[in-house]
C-alpha cells in the first residue's frame, strides 16, 4: 500500500510559507542554485555577500542528522551572480518522506532559479576508477521505489507526466566539461544509480548496477531531480566518487572515508562550481530559449 500522499494545496502551501519565510530574511533573487552533498558544503561558504539561514529557522525544512550536511540554505553572490545553495539535504532513509527530501530543492525552483547543480557523494561502481574521481552525471536509474509526484498532480507546479528524456541538461553538462578542462580538472562521465540505503550495497547488488550500466551509486539527488524537472528547472549533476563499491574494493565501507575523501576534493570542487555558475549565468533565461 502506498503511504498518504499530500495533497495539491498542502504541497503548494507549504512551498508558499517557506518561500515567505525566506522572503523576510533575504531580498536577492537567486538565478541558480546548486545542491551540496555529503563532505561537498564547502562551496557555500566561499559566498560573497553571505547570508545563512539554518533548515531549522524555515519552515519544512527538516534538518539532516547525518553529519556532512549542516543543513543551512545559502545565499550570495559568485562573480556577481545571486545564487543559492543548499548546504546539505535530508534523505529517505532517514524517515523523512519524499516530499521532504525534495522541499529544498522545490523551494529553489519558486524562489527563481532556472539553473540547478546538484551535487553528491556515491560509491564508484567501475573497476578503474578511484576515490576522488569527479563523474558528470549523463543519466540515471530510479531504483529507490518512489517518486516525488505520486499523488495528484499540482498543475501550477508542472505537468502530470514530465518528459526525462533529456533530465541532465546537455548545455549544462557541456559547461561542465568546458570549465573543468580549462582548469585542468578531470572529469568522467556515466549513469548514477540511486538506492534507498542507508545500508550499502552488497557485492551482488553492485553486479547488478554494473549490468544495468550504472558507473555509480547513491542514496540522493534522484528525486530532486524530478521534481526540479517537473516544475521546469534545468539541471545538472555532478559526483565525488567517494569510495569503491562493494566487491570492488576489499575495504570496509564507512561514511567517515566518504567525508574525508570529499574533503580532499574541496578546492577542486570550489573552483569547478564557481566557474559553471560564471559561465551559466551568460545563458539565456530557458523562457527566452528558442
Amino acid at each position: 500500500m502506498l503511504p498518504a500522499m499530500p495533497t495539491q494545496d498542502t504541497v503548494r502551501q507549504r512551498l508558499d510559507e517557506t518561500v515567505a519565510a525566506v522572503r523576510k530574511k533575504v531580498t536577492a533573487s537567486p538565478r541558480i542554485g546548486v545542491v551540496l552533498g555529503s563532505g561537498l558544503g564547502g562551496f557555500g561558504d566561499t559566498l560573497e555577500h553571505l547570508t545563512k539561514l539554518p533548515y531549522a529557522d524555515l519552515p519544512h525544512l527538516p534538518a539532516s542528522r547525518v553529519p556532512g550536511h549542516s543543513g543551512n540554505l545559502c545565499f550570495g553572490d559568485v562573480a556577481g551572480v545571486p545564487v543559492v545553495c543548499m548546504q546539505g539535504r535530508v534523505h529517505y532513509y532517514e524517515g523523512h518522506s519524499i516530499e521532504a527530501c525534495v522541499h529544498g530543492a522545490r523551494t529553489m525552483a519558486r524562489l527563481g532559479v532556472k539553473y540547478v547543480l546538484l551535487t553528491n557523494a556515491a560509491g564508484g561502481v567501475e573497476s578503474s576508477w578511484s576515490p576522488g574521481d569527479l563523474m558528470i552525471v549523463t543519466d540515471h536509474l530510479n531504483l529507490m521505489g518512489t517518486s516525488p509526484l505520486l499523488g495528484p498532480n499540482d498543475d501550477s507546479l508542472g505537468p502530470r507526466f514530465p518528459d526525462m528524456s533529456k533530465a541532465y541538461d546537455v548545455s549544462l553538462r557541456e559547461t561542465l566539461n568546458a570549465v573543468g578542462a580549462a582548469q585542468g580538472t578531470a572529469l568522467r562521465a556515466g549513469i548514477y544509480a540511486a538506492l534507498t540505503g542507508p545500508s550499502y550495497e552488497t557485492p551482488a547488488e553492485v553486479r547488478m548496477l554494473r549490468g544495468l550500466g550504472a558507473q555509480a551509486v547513491g542514496m540522493s539527488t534522484v528525486p530532486e531531480v524530478i521534481a526540479l524537472r517537473h516544475m521546469g528547472v534545468k539541471v545538472a549533476a555532478l559526483s565525488c566518487i567517494t569510495n569503491l563499491a562493494a566487491g570492488i574494493t576489499k575495504a570496509t565501507l564507512n561514511h567517515a572515508e566518504v567525508e574525508e575523501v570529499a574533503r580532499t576534493r574541496r578546492e577542486a570542487l570550489v573552483a569547478l562550481i564557481g566557474g559553471w555558475i560564471a559561465e551559466v549565468a551568460k545563458l539565456p533565461s530557458p523562457e527566452a530559449a528558442p
